[in-house]
């Protein structure tokens, strides 16, 4: 328990053997009531390794087996529903093979806990050893389809959007239909999306990322990219129509809509131009103008929408300015305290 507040931690495992009871089970903090542990069809002795752990002897891991694969993100679900099922406070999602280091647990569970997030999740970009310690090429995928997410989800101030670090509380584990949740590696993405259209609160913590600890990546960054892509502009166009359409309204839609159509057009009219420009060696001046105009209007339409879009969510996805600069500078007085200093003793700091 932390906090007064039950803890679970669901680990989904796929031929995690020889990793998740020395990496994950052994070292988990005494705050975790409930180790769930979802294995997902794994080929190896995962489950005959986790069965034979103290945790499990004890009571403490609960051991979910798949009898078809499901993926990571099915995976995590059926951790979700069993923690839901079983009325605890928090979930927590950790990696079967070590990646996720449980010092940062209680910087995780800390704004779901002191009710200033619905889901909390960690930012691995935001470390300066960051672009050392991840591998260039993820790190290069995940600085894009953060940025895609943004877009799509709603939470503009998220970043990391595929670390697997989260925590959620009882009220959005309810509010979220676990067996529509995507299933594979682009579960975080489709989770804050849903997230966003049920109006939770979602923040990130900055955590250490971690790496060559023996882990097996399955992903293939290159295809992944291409497909959470794919993915997210069809989450995209389904939450303006669930969120800002169907159960509220907003203008942001027609500033989208005009903003795609004013685009579609500008690329006509731009191959016309180049066209027009091999055919005859010259541009007409009628379709320069129109295409500057359609692109410039479609442009602008953009970003039109989506400032309205980051006001509408904005407090939806609050900054934890105030935390952070409380741990980093514990000396710093509060403002109330500084306007009691007098003038003297602050030229008195001051030289």
């Amino acid at each position: 328990m932390y906090r007064e507040k039950t803890v679970a931690v669901v680990v989904p495992a796929y031929n995690e053997q020889g990793q998740v009871v020395r990496l994950v089970i052994d070292p988990m903090p005494e705050l975790v009531d409930k180790i769930i542990i979802v294995n997902d069809c794994s080929k190896d002795e995962t489950s005959q390794e986790v069965r034979g752990s103290a945790g499990y002897h004890g009571g403490r891991v609960e051991l979910i087996e798949h009898a078809v694969n499901q993926g990571v993100g099915g995976a995590i679900a059926s951790g979700y529903k069993w923690a839901r099922d079983h009325g605890y406070d928090l979930a927590v999602v950790m990696a079967g093979d070590g990646q996720m280091n449980p010092e940062d647990l209680p910087a995780i569970l800390d704004p779901a806990v002191d009710d200033e997030a619905d889901y909390t999740k960690g930012n691995r970009l935001v470390t300066g050893d960051a672009y050392r310690k991840i591998p260039r090429i993820r790190f290069i995928g995940n600085s894009i389809l953060s940025l895609l997410t943004k877009i799509a989800s709603g939470y503009w101030r998220v970043a990391d959007s595929q670390t697997g670090y989260t925590a959620i509380n009882r009220r959005a584990l309810l509010a979220i239909n676990w067996d529509d949740m995507y299933k594979r590696y682009g579960q975080p993405n489709d989770l804050l999306v849903k997230l966003n259209v049920a109006n939770m609160r979602v923040v990130d913590v900055p955590i250490e990322p971690v790496y060559d600890v023996g882990e097996k990546s399955g992903i293939r960054v290159r295809k992944v990219v291409f497909t959470i892509g794919s993915l997210l502009v069809r989450l995209f166009f389904w939450r303006l129509k669930e969120k800002y359409v169907i159960r509220d309204f907003h203008p942001l839609v027609f500033f989208y809509a005009f903003g795609f159509f004013a685009l579609a057009l500008s690329v006509l009219l731009f191959i016309r131009l180049l066209l027009l420009w091999i055919g005859q060696g010259q541009i007409p001046e009628v379709t320069l103008l129109s295409w500057l105009f359609c692109f410039s209007l479609g442009f602008n339409s953009f970003g039109f929408a989506m400032w309205f879009d980051y006001e509408a969510n904005k407090h939806l996805n609050p900054p934890l300015i105030h935390r952070e600069i409380t741990r980093a500078l514990p000396e710093v007085r509060p403002v109330e305290a500084l306007a009691e200093i007098s003038v003297q003793e602050r030229l008195e700091q001051a030289s």
